[in-house]
């Protein structure tokens, strides 16, 4: 019978952390509100929905999710003010499991997914739980590690000025395609610009 117990006990746990569907309307999970700095909750049934991301600047976390599944969180660290993390869609440009930033002396990224090309990525690495990076997007480790597992170039991510409580849609492909046109059209315009 204790054996019983032992192992239904740990049923609970396995399980305790996963957030329900968490499309826009719905309220997050309080686990996934009051996550510490370093911190970070991971429930995935690895179905093949496709994953999506948004960063939250306000609530400085992360939320992953299959389709419309809301299947972890984690804390950031973002931009501090003056090296701001961009706002918008963005699709993972490139993904390198051991980084050295060509910015910052070299500075290691480990499991970095890049996001535009002049240098904003997620990546491990300190985080406080505030805005303190150069713009780039600081998760936890092993965190970093599970998402880079998870993601393909194209994965999109969607970095707000929005709460959570706020509510959202997660991002899909084509919202990252159409960024990805935008940004190209407007990188034309100031080229032409500047060539005149």
């Amino acid at each position: 019978m204790q054996h019983w117990l032992i192992l239904a006990g740990a049923a609970v746990l396995a399980i305790a952390p996963a957030p329900a569907v968490a499309a826009a309307s719905d309220a997050l999970a309080p686990e996934v509100t009051t996550l510490a700095p370093n911190r970070f909750l991971w429930n995935d049934s690895a179905s093949l929905e496709p994953v999506s991301i948004v960063i939250s600047i306000p609530d400085q976390k992360a939320y992953v999710y299959r389709g419309e599944v809301l299947i972890a969180a984690s804390t950031v660290s973002t931009g501090k003010d003056g090296k701001d993390t961009p706002l918008g869609v963005f699709p993972i440009l490139q993904k390198s499991e051991k980084h050295k930033s060509n910015l910052y002396d070299s500075a290691p990224m480990p499991f970095m997914q890049r996001l535009t090309w002049d240098g904003v990525a997620i990546h491990a690495g300190m985080n406080p739980g505030f805005p303190a990076s150069h713009g780039c997007i600081r998760v936890p480790t092993e965190f970093a590690k599970r998402l880079f597992a998870v993601t393909t170039r194209g994965t999109p991510v969607l970095v707000t000025d929005a709460s959570a409580a706020e509510g959202w849609v997660p991002p899909t492909p084509e919202d990252a395609r159409a960024m990805q046109l935008e940004t190209a059209s407007a990188n034309a315009m100031q080229l032409e610009t500047a060539s005149r």
